[in-house]
């Protein structure tokens, strides 16, 4: 990928530098000095439980893993000496902003801040705002629109602290969505109901569905942390006592488990490139997790064909639910 080759070019990290990681764990470059041996350290500040684990992995002593939205509650300012940000990785402009209140915090006078992004990505309005906070810009390398722009943390009698945001709805999906309310409006639960919602989100379907369940469980589990931790809130303002929040890739953490009903709203894109990858693995799991005549709805965009491998999948398949965007697919096993 051009970004990760940009990276590798531009980036001078020294043998014991200590790296950050800052929600761009998916790009490359991150596996590739993972892998290098130097004696420094690596802290992936990563939302996406599945992508860091992966990382991790490769050099378990040198690499670890914090939350990306509550980093500067959970460690320590001024010890960092490279921070890195991929535009790409970034769900919107306020992950973009926290980012770079993160790496202002984190970084060491001297320390060195790297963002690479393309135009369409906002790299020339993120330049702006590294100005603003550092004091300082350079343009490293422009190649078919992309651009590594580099930024060098003030001794600290220069720096204009930004307020950094931490609250884990101004990361996660916190509005009740289009595609959601026609799942709400399509859904049957039955009073009993041991249910799944994978990738939860802030939480709307899964606590509708504990509301509706009270004799039953909830389990509602999501990759990002910023979503767990903000459906765990509305969990606690809820008062139910019948749901628990894991972080989860897909349902990876409840395979050995076993339910009456599992409901998603997958997303479809990924690193900013439209997929279906991602919730045709939802369904092949929640196939996976069904009890005997167990029920699994999904929404989607109607432009996307999970029709077929929900056949695949499950004994029957209808369209229960929807509009001209939006379709609520029921399979049964």
């Amino acid at each position: 990928m051009l970004p990760s080759r940009l990276l590798a070019d531009t980036l001078q990290i020294h043998a014991q530098d200590r790296v950050l990681i800052l929600n761009s764990a998916a790009n490359p470059f991150v596996e590739q000095i993972a892998q290098q041996g130097i004696s420094g350290s690596i802290t992936l500040a990563e939302d996406n439980v599945a992508m860091a684990q992966t990382v991790v992995a490769i050099a378990p002593a040198r690499v670890h893993h914090v939350a990306y939205h509550n980093y500067t509650l959970q460690q320590p300012a001024t010890t960092i000496d490279v921070a890195v940000i991929d535009l790409l990785y970034q769900p919107g402009k306020a992950w973009v902003q926290y980012g770079l209140q993160v790496a202002l915090y984190a970084l060491k006078p001297g320390g060195r801040l790297y963002v690479v992004g393309a135009k369409d990505r906002g790299i020339m309005s993120t330049g702006k705002r590294m100005q603003e906070y550092f004091s300082n810009l350079e343009t490293l390398v422009i190649s078919k629109g992309h651009r590594v722009l580099g930024a060098r943390k003030p001794p600290d009698n220069a720096v204009q602290q930004a307020e950094v945001l931490h609250e884990p709805g101004i990361f996660a999906a916190n509005r009740l969505d289009e595609g959601t309310r026609l799942l709400l409006e399509a859904l049957r639960v039955r009073v009993d109901d041991d249910a799944l919602d994978i990738g939860c989100g802030a939480g709307f379907l899964g606590l509708h569905i504990a509301r509706q369940a009270s004799a039953g469980q909830v389990t509602m589990v999501d990759v990002s942390l910023a979503a767990v931790d903000a459906a765990q809130q509305a969990l606690v303002r809820s008062g139910l006592d019948n749901v628990r929040v894991l972080p989860s890739d897909g349902a990876q953490a409840v395979l050995n488990q076993r339910f009456d009903l599992v409901v998603t709203n997958p997303p479809f894109h990924q690193g900013g490139i439209q997929t279906t990858g991602i919730a045709e693995r939802f369904i092949r799991q929640a196939a996976q997790v069904l009890k005997p005549h167990g029920r699994f709805y999904l929404v989607a965009n109607r432009f996307l064909k999970y029709e077929p491998t929900m056949q695949a999948c499950f004994a029957s398949v209808e369209e229960v639910g929807g509009n001209t965007r939006y379709k609520v697919l029921l399979g049964k096993s």
